[in-house]
């Protein structure tokens, strides 16, 4: 993608969605965080599934560590690998609480300690719960990155790198978002839906997939 496509191709974006946001819910950091680690190789529906029945019952670490593993575990059935997932967030929890007073903590470093927290559950926290320009990259995003050669790159750090680079500084806090949908529910996995795709123009990818007939 030329430099000067990328910042018609964000404004374009915002222009559909300007305060896109994450799919999971949640209302307190702490189950953003949660929800986060919990949707690593699962989907926003499933998490949101759980999530929905576990946070009123307990939306706190202390009140996820009361409930021990086989009561959480029951939360969580509906998630992929729900049994590593529930070891993970309990020891989270822990930590949360020896370490940060049961606060989720602001930097990097710290929450990429936590168990089950990599670098792209880190970015989101900062990103969607604290404005940092941080971005997330998952598989959505590392498609949409290379097929429209906005950010081609092999992993997510390549990526990621890559993004933080050409993204423009106004586009950069919600580019995350508005590319992790684009991919989601346009510029899909199998068949990109490239008659449909307001960003077609600027996009690199060729040949643009006809519409169906």
């Amino acid at each position: 993608m030329k430099d000067s496509a990328v910042a018609p191709f964000f404004a374009t974006l915002r222009a559909a969605n300007p305060h896109p946001t994450t799919e999971l819910e949640y209302t307190t950091v702490f189950e953003l965080l949660a929800a986060v680690l919990l949707s690593a190789q699962a989907t926003d529906v499933s998490v949101n599934k759980a999530t929905r029945r576990l946070f009123p019952v307990a939306g706190t670490p202390q009140a996820i560590l009361a409930l021990g593993p086989e009561v959480l575990e029951g939360y969580l059935r509906t998630i992929n690998l729900y049994r590593n997932k529930t070891r993970y967030l309990l020891a989270t929890c822990q930590l949360l609480i020896e370490r940060h007073g049961g606060q989720v903590p602001r930097t990097r470093e710290a929450l990429e300690a936590l168990p089950g927290v990599g670098r792209k559950t880190a970015n989101v926290v900062l990103n969607t719960a604290f404005g940092e320009a941080a971005v997330a990259v998952d598989t959505h995003i590392l498609r949409v990155s290379n097929r429209t050669g906005l950010a081609p790159g092999a992993t997510p750090l390549a990526v990621e790198l890559s993004l933080l680079r050409r993204v423009p500084p106004e586009f950069l806090p919600d580019s995350h978002h508005w590319l992790l949908l684009h991919g989601r529910y346009v510029c899909q996995a199998r068949k990109p839906r490239c008659w449909e795709c307001s960003v077609a123009r600027w996009c690199d990818y060729e040949p643009k997939t006809p519409p169906p007939r």
